[in-house]
């Protein structure tokens, strides 16, 4: 089956930002839309350490070891960037300065719940929620990047999530490896799938109803 790969899922993420929009981009998989984001959009990344514009990863053995986002990434920093403490980064966060903020999950829920803080099972750090909280519930608007499954093929977007919530109802739009689903009042919408996919295929892999957009029906 067709699959997105997370460069081309973080390609398609950002070329759905709107212009000159600031945009936070959470730990892990969403620090990769920062290389697809022209300079012409217009649009400014943020991550909570305390930085505003950054650019895309810096090339191997160019990095800077006190030049890092919020997951400890050497990133690059564009013309116009800023860095500041963590209290000013937190202020923004939480004060509504930002248009959207794109995170990771390990679920999403049919009304937009939201589970994607580590809770420790692996061992390598004790759970923590981060700054998660703060940009779910701060932030005007919540973009998730994710893969449709998990590893054992279970799917990461349910009725109801069943582990630990970060924030309730935030989430708007779900970016995974095989569609991009709308979070609407009366469900999820599906206004985009990957090449060859059909919906019912796509519900199948679904744990939560789908619809198709009106712009994909016949």
């Amino acid at each position: 089956m067709n699959r997105l790969t997370r460069e081309q899922l973080a390609a398609l993420a950002a070329s759905q930002l709107p212009p000159r929009s600031f945009v936070n981009l959470g730990i892990g998989f969403p620090t990769l839309v920062s290389d697809h984001i022209t300079a012409a959009s217009g649009v400014v990344t943020h991550s909570e350490n305390g930085i505003l514009h950054i650019g895309p990863r810096p090339a191997p053995g160019a990095e800077d070891r006190d030049l890092i986002n919020a997951g400890k990434t050497p990133v690059t920093i564009l013309p116009g960037g800023s860095y500041f403490d963590t209290g000013l980064s937190f202020a923004m966060m939480r004060g509504g300065h930002l248009d959207i903020a794109i995170l990771g999950a390990y679920q999403v829920s049919a009304r937009g719940d939201i589970a994607n803080w580590s809770m420790g099972l692996d061992g390598s750090a004790p759970p923590a929620v981060g700054g998660a909280m703060d940009l779910a519930v701060g932030a005007k608007s919540i973009w998730v990047l994710m893969e449709h499954q998990t590893k054992e093929g279970e799917s990461r977007i349910v009725e109801a999530c069943t582990f630990p919530l970060t924030a309730v109802g935030v989430v708007r739009r779900i970016f995974t490896d095989l569609a991009v689903i709308e979070v609407e009042p009366d469900g999820l919408v599906v206004s985009r799938m990957v090449d060859g996919l059909t919906f019912e295929r796509l519900q199948a892999l679904t744990a939560a109803p789908l619809r198709l957009a009106r712009s994909l029906l016949a």
